[in-house]
């Protein structure tokens, strides 16, 4: 006899293209018996209005709801989170090529101002000749033997820091700004569900008003 279960898990954020509707295929990974996937590959789910905006929320309830319209008898189990975030998205322009050598330019005069105040604010010009003075007995006023490593050292150390020569990774682990940016990701995922489930409930209040009246 062949079994009615389904076992479902969500995506936890997916990106799609604006103008095509939500399926289960997109949302979520699922098994089960070839005759149940045949029935709900292809499963609607949502269909993005404009006014939706560029992040829908999934909810678990909605999925299992629609599964069940469409197959009755199957026994639905889910793991994972309860929701799934999903972000439309349009196609990306192609990057004008004046705009993006302005902003290299800024970012690179803008970091070397930083680091040049930074030195002279803690006086790196002075404790590089006293340190030539300490180790030769000589005073140089441009101790260029020890300057020129030291900058080389804050290039290479910066590479070494964000794990990144340009766009390839030097290792696969992630740099503090990828932990950074991850944890910045995950707040904002939390805040946008949090935010798309208050909407939820007050939308219900307003139908349950409008139904009483």
């Amino acid at each position: 006899m062949p079994s009615t279960v389904i076992y479902l898990r969500l995506r936890k954020r997916v990106r799609l293209p604006r103008g095509r509707p939500i399926v289960l295929e997109d949302v979520a990974h699922y098994i089960a018996d070839p005759g149940l996937e045949e029935a709900i590959r292809g499963l609607q789910l949502h269909r993005p209005a404009r006014g939706d905006g560029n992040l829908i929320l999934i909810d678990m309830l909605n999925v299992v709801s629609k599964i069940r319209e469409r197959l009755p008898d199957a026994d639905i189990e889910h793991f994972g989170d309860p929701h799934s975030l999903v972000e439309i998205v349009t196609e990306r322009k192609q990057a004008n090529v004046i705009f993006f050598v302005v902003v290299w330019l800024l970012l690179f005069f803008g970091s070397g101002l930083a680091i040049m105040n930074f030195h002279e604010d803690v006086s790196m010009p002075a404790v590089h000749q006293r340190i030539v003075y300490l180790i030769t007995g000589q005073r140089v006023e441009h101790p260029y033997i020890l300057q020129i490593p030291y900058s080389v050292g804050i290039g290479l150390g910066m590479v070494v820091f964000f794990n990144h020569l340009f766009k390839k990774k030097i290792n696969e682990e992630p740099s503090p700004l990828d932990v950074e940016m991850f944890k910045y990701e995950e707040s904002v995922m939390q805040y946008v569900v949090s935010e798309e489930y208050r909407k939820l409930a007050e939308n219900g209040k307003r139908t349950e008003a409008g139904e009483k009246r």
